[in-house]
């Protein structure tokens, strides 16, 4: 699996949203990204969410790679919303269909993470695909704050050399 990100509309409103309460976090985040020269994926699911209450032209578009929404996505989603069985009470249908549509592209294409402010859909349904083994892509909610670590296969944390813990000194 290539370690790259797909962007999640949730997190996007956050990275240009001075306003919304994880808008460091997700400004963080895309520096690390920007500097680390990870590939951000902007999905045309996406693009139709986001662009219902601003244009996409706000979001620095010349930084993403674009990903069209198509046949194969399709049938993964599909597969998916079947090993899913159905929304849990309360989710909005709309919602979890764009969501598992996200998973499905992420699948398709290894995508190794999403980043999202949606811990209450997108991350919950990525979490039961990846339980029961039909997906590896793993979600990364703002709402832990900063986390290098977590855009990284292993997860292992980069060693902070001027920390006072540090066996060189």
């Amino acid at each position: 699996m290539s370690v790259s990100v797909l962007l999640d509309t949730s997190y996007l409103i956050s990275l240009v949203n001075a306003h919304r309460s994880h808008h460091a976090t997700a400004a963080e985040y895309y520096r690390h990204l920007m500097k680390s020269d990870m590939p951000m994926y902007f999905s045309a699911v996406v693009a139709a969410e986001f662009g219902i209450r601003q244009p996409i032209t706000e979001l620095p578009l010349n930084n993403f790679r674009l990903l069209d929404f198509n046949v194969a996505h399709g049938q993964i989603a599909a597969n998916f919303w079947n090993v899913l069985g159905q929304r849990d009470e309360g989710d909005a249908r709309a919602v979890v269909r764009d969501d598992v549509k996200l998973l499905a592209q992420a699948s398709h294409e290894d995508i190794a993470f999403i980043l999202t402010e949606d811990a209450s859909t997108l991350h919950k349904y990525c979490e039961r695909l990846r339980s029961s083994g039909h997906l590896q892509t793993r979600a990364i909610t703002l709402k832990n704050g900063f986390d290098a670590s977590a855009l990284r296969d292993d997860r292992q944390i980069d060693w902070v050399s001027d920390s006072p813990a540090d066996p060189a000194t």
